[in-house]
């Protein structure tokens, strides 16, 4: 007798199919090398999903193909009712967080330990020195203002296992004779070596914010997180990880590659605390997309940071979780492709749990930043940038406010979700989203003001 397919069979089916072809062409279009790097992500990828006891993850979103069955949502009328927010002023014990006291000597340490566990993974309790080279010191000038730029590699100390070796790319580029300036620093996209006859890249539309930080007599930086840990699945036995574990995989609670480059953010401060140039007390952090999501996870972490921009940075960065069907999906991170960000212990929250039962969720990431000043930024659905959930990231700065308050600082004022274009920047947690795309580029001079009124004027 035959048994008729169900629907949720036929959707399983549909997605295989047009998973397996997408994969097919994506194969043809692959460097033997690129084959052999996703090969050994699928390999690392069921590895933790076998250690974890997890049979199938759901399928994340598609965010480009809106004839695909799983087609990313963008219409918040059909935003899914999720469970309540856990309280970040709300002890396990049921108490409730009266005093800045008790957050930092209780609540908070139970936050982190929950993100360190469920979410991004545990940084190791000792990590490897490293011995800062400066490569090369050039004198020039820069959008018409005279700058020195140094050329620093980070070594990491790999002899406890030589097999990995880590080297930190960071760059900096400081007004002449300044002293003790603050700087703004970015989490740089390196993009892979063009040949010698290709024709110029784009100019992105408006002043480079690198001419508008030299504009404020300070002096700007560039980290590259890829030189600190691949960015991808494969890449997770070399890197920072791979030498801290010996080249080994990871266990279900090791820290992803969101820790591991909130911790080279962390280097680069040590290098800076060294150079007089700088003013190590005022560095700002700036990122985009995932290096967005690595900007809030190193200053949730990293308490000498000043100030940071956190630019669609959406799941896995400043989007609550919980709200899991606009965009960007937690089935999304967990997949192959993303997975390597966090901790193995995120996929049991793509099957067989649910957003719903993490213990934290983003507006408690937020609030670990307090008391310091953060700007959640965003473009429009309209430009493409749907996909990282504006208002799941203005949820997060407003639910993160009680948590300021208590600190002494102040929130964001209101719970309702501000048009386009109009920044909630009173506060110390600010938002707002531009009418450009997936880019920061339209917020940079937001963010600059912004930062003015915590960074001190550059020394003349």
């Amino acid at each position: 007798m035959k048994r008729s397919l169900t629907f949720t069979t036929i959707v399983t089916l549909l997605f295989a199919v047009a998973g397996a072809t997408l994969f097919a062409q994506q194969q043809r279009q692959l460097t033997p090398e690129q084959q052999a790097q996703q090969a050994a992500t699928r390999e690392d990828h069921q590895r933790m999903m076998e250690l974890l006891g997890i049979k199938a993850l759901r399928p994340g979103a598609n965010g480009s193909n809106k004839d695909a069955p799983n087609y990313a949502n963008y219409d918040e009328s059909k935003v899914n009712p999720y469970s309540p927010l856990p309280d970040p002023l709300t002890l396990k014990n049921g108490k409730k967080v009266t005093s800045a006291k008790v957050w930092w000597n209780q609540r908070r340490s139970e936050i982190v330990e929950d993100f360190d566990r469920e979410v991004y993974g545990r940084m190791p309790k000792v990590t490897p020195k490293v011995k800062w080279e400066v490569v090369s010191t050039t004198n020039e000038v820069k959008y018409g203002v005279p700058v020195v730029t140094k050329q620093l590699v980070g070594h990491v100390d790999n002899s406890s296992y030589p097999a990995v070796t880590v080297d930190i790319k960071l760059t900096l580029t400081i007004p002449v004779k300044a002293v003790n300036v603050p700087v703004i620093m970015e989490l740089m996209f390196q993009l892979p070596p063009r040949p010698a006859n290709a024709p110029p890249l784009p100019q992105q539309p408006g002043t480079p914010w690198q001419q508008q930080v030299l504009a404020k007599g300070w002096g700007y930086a560039t980290l590259v997180p890829t030189s600190i840990q691949a960015d991808n699945g494969a890449g997770l036995t070399a890197g920072i990880i791979g030498l801290v574990n010996k080249g080994q995989p990871r266990k279900a609670d090791d820290w992803g590659a969101l820790r591991a480059w909130a911790w080279g953010v962390s280097r680069a401060l040590d290098y800076f605390e060294t150079d007089k140039a700088v003013n190590a007390k005022q560095i700002a952090l700036e990122g985009h997309s995932r290096y967005g999501k690595a900007t809030l996870v190193a200053m949730a972490y990293e308490p000498r940071l000043a100030i940071a921009f956190v630019s669609s940075s959406g799941a896995g960065g400043a989007k609550i979780h919980r709200r899991n069907n606009y965009g960007e999906m937690v089935e999304n991170v967990a997949a192959p492709s993303e997975y390597h960000w966090m901790a193995g212990n995120y996929l049991k929250y793509a099957g067989p749990l649910t957003a719903n039962d993490l213990p934290v969720d983003s507006h408690e990431l937020v609030a670990l930043c307090a008391p310091r000043p953060v700007f959640i930024s965003s473009g429009s659905v309209e430009k493409g940038d749907g996909w990282v959930d504006a208002k799941g990231m203005f949820l997060a700065a407003a639910h993160a406010g009680p948590v300021y308050k208590l600190l002494g600082k102040k929130d964001m004022g209101t719970m309702e979700f501000p048009p386009m274009e109009t920044g909630l920047m009173a506060g110390d947690i600010t938002f707002r989203q531009h009418s450009g795309g997936h880019t920061p580029g339209p917020n940079w001079p937001t963010f600059l003001e912004f930062a003015s009124r915590y960074l001190k004027s550059a020394s003349k």
